[in-house]
């Protein structure tokens, strides 16, 4: 069954669709890239429709699809179904014909970056319609100069010297010895991060190192970051198309396969972009998702993660949408809901009220826990904090646990309560929550509530600060900011200086100017642990 040319057609005569279709029955050489016969044709063609022609050619010459578009250009659709390589580039070159004698356009360019084509190439015409110059362009790997792509100047289209083949050969080579030399330990790949807002360069900076300490906590391998500062966020694609560009170029050059925004991304924006390129694209919300489903054992936190997944997911959902597609699934998707994530919006729903129904009935567990502790008369202290601060570490060597303590952003999830005996023989219960980082999706914050509750029914709040982190006075407000709008600002809280041990005696001088009343820990060395247990025990 003969194949028909795609696109354009309309107004056509059934000759010129058969002169088209004839294309798709030659064999396109891969040095120079035609053949003189081959380069007549498509003039002849071109000059009688009056539109652009273009050619998806695999590496083996053959035409995988004949493209008609208008005076100005042609329209390439998604190429996943006709993707030839297993390789970084799709295994397929492009070829068109150029009205008049313009030459390789922005439009071209974008479409080769996006598209992973092996290159882009064109033929135009003299005034008679007579072929003229020949012109393309092809992808580069890393190099010095960050040059993305090569575009070559165009020269008489009977001179030309250049072999495809070889060219993408060398390049996928080059692409895979650079990959070689990267020690991918991570269990969930390369990713790209990205800051795009309108805040100073610093707090970009700021925040997005706090992006990439979430993405390895989630496992993935940092390849390359940007940010971009704008006077207005793009509503459709947070980033201009150029940038976007660049973006999805050092992932090709860096062999990422996932793009995280530190940014939340709107349903439209992911969609956008996540249609645009063939890797997965998360947001700061998705990957925390992602670092809770994965420390999440109880019921309780299970139920709590599938919740917040569920309800980013919904917006999100939408039928046989191939850009949803890459926003489930492996990292961002994984977690007790992620067989759930592709149901319907009705049965999403659904199961939200089931899980909210079953999280009231563990609040209430919860809170006759509470009152029975209450009734023994028996004093509570919670230990908050930004996450990876220390809480779980103290929690241990003050109750000599063995509570899961990594270097690690979420490492605790699930409310853990220790009895600990105080030295007057006082006995109390030392509970450790989930940590806090700030800009908490609204989401997630509602989701935790009932692990939250706990640290209402606190005597005592032992607020623990990683004195050694660079940003440890954003982090102390972002706690007492998520504490305020708990509505527990008012309970008495003790502020406990982790990682004395790693300041010198100037940012000791420093740290003690900037938090008074803070006591100063070593959570490691229960040695160092002493005054804190004092003004803990006179407060009881």
């Amino acid at each position: 069954m003969a194949r028909k040319p795609q696109g354009n057609l309309t107004g056509l005569k059934p000759s010129q669709v058969k002169a088209l279709s004839r294309l798709y029955f030659r064999v396109y050489p891969s040095s120079p890239g035609f053949t003189p016969e081959q380069v007549h044709e498509l003039a002849d063609i071109t000059g009688q429709i009056k539109r652009q022609i273009g050619l998806l050619i695999d590496r083996r010459g053959h035409v995988l699809m004949v493209l008609v578009g208008d005076h100005e250009g042609i329209l390439i659709p998604r190429l996943e179904r006709l993707r030839q390589s297993s390789g970084r580039l799709s295994g397929i070159r492009l070829f068109h014909t150029h009205l008049g004698s313009s030459f390789l356009t922005r439009e071209d360019l974008m479409d080769m970056v996006f598209l992973r084509l092996d290159s882009v190439s064109l033929l135009t015409f003299d005034h008679q319609g007579r072929p003229d110059k020949f012109q393309w362009a092809h992808m580069l790997p890393p190099n010095p100069r960050n040059d993305p792509y090569l575009i070559h100047d165009p020269v008489p289209w009977d001179r030309v010297d250049f072999d495809f083949q070889k060219n993408v050969e060398s390049l996928e080579k080059e692409l895979d010895r650079l990959g070689a030399t990267l020690e991918v330990e991570a269990r969930e790949g390369r990713g790209i991060l990205v800051s795009v807002g309108t805040a100073i360069r610093k707090e970009l900076e700021r925040s997005l190192l706090e992006l990439k300490d979430l993405a390895k906590t989630a496992g993935l391998d940092i390849a390359g970051s940007m940010i971009q500062r704008v006077p207005k966020v793009n509503p459709r694609y947070i980033l201009g198309k150029g940038k976007l560009s660049e973006l999805e170029v050092m992932a090709l050059q860096h062999n990422a396969s996932v793009i995280i925004f530190d940014q939340e991304l709107t349903p439209t924006q992911l969609r956008n972009i996540a249609s645009m390129t063939e890797r997965k694209v998360l947001d700061r919300t998705q990957l925390i998702l992602d670092i809770f489903a994965q420390h999440a054992t109880s019921k309780g936190g299970k139920l709590q993660v599938e919740m917040a997944q569920l309800k980013y997911t919904l917006p999100r959902l939408i039928k046989q949408d191939r850009a949803l597609s890459r926003l489930t699934g492996g990292i961002g998707g994984r977690g007790p809901g992620e067989t759930k994530l592709e149901l319907d919006r009705r049965k999403i729903r659904d199961r939200i009220k089931k899980i909210k129904d079953d999280l009231n009935s563990l609040r209430k567990h919860r809170q006759n826990t509470r009152s029975k502790r209450q009734q023994g008369d028996v004093p509570v202290i919670s230990l908050v904090g930004y996450t990876n601060a220390g809480k779980s570490t103290l929690l241990n060597t003050l109750t000599h646990s063995e509570i899961l303590a990594q270097d690690k952003l979420f490492a605790t999830l699930d409310p853990t309560s220790r009895r600990l005996r105080f030295p007057k023989d006082k006995e109390i219960i030392l509970t450790d929550t989930v940590g806090f980082i700030k800009d908490l999706p609204q989401d997630l914050r509602e989701a935790f509530m009932a692990t939250l509750e706990e640290l209402s029914q606190a005597d005592i709040l032992v607020h623990v600060a990683d004195v050694a982190h660079p940003e440890v006075e954003d982090q102390v407000q972002a706690v007492e900011k998520i504490l305020g709008d708990l509505g527990l600002d008012q309970k008495r809280t003790v502020l406990a200086l982790n990682k004395w041990d790693k300041l010198t005696q100037d940012q000791r001088n420093i740290v003690k100017n900037i938090f008074p009343a803070g006591i100063p820990i070593t959570a490691l060395d229960k040695s160092t642990l002493a005054p804190l247990v004092d003004v803990l025990d006179s407060h009881i």
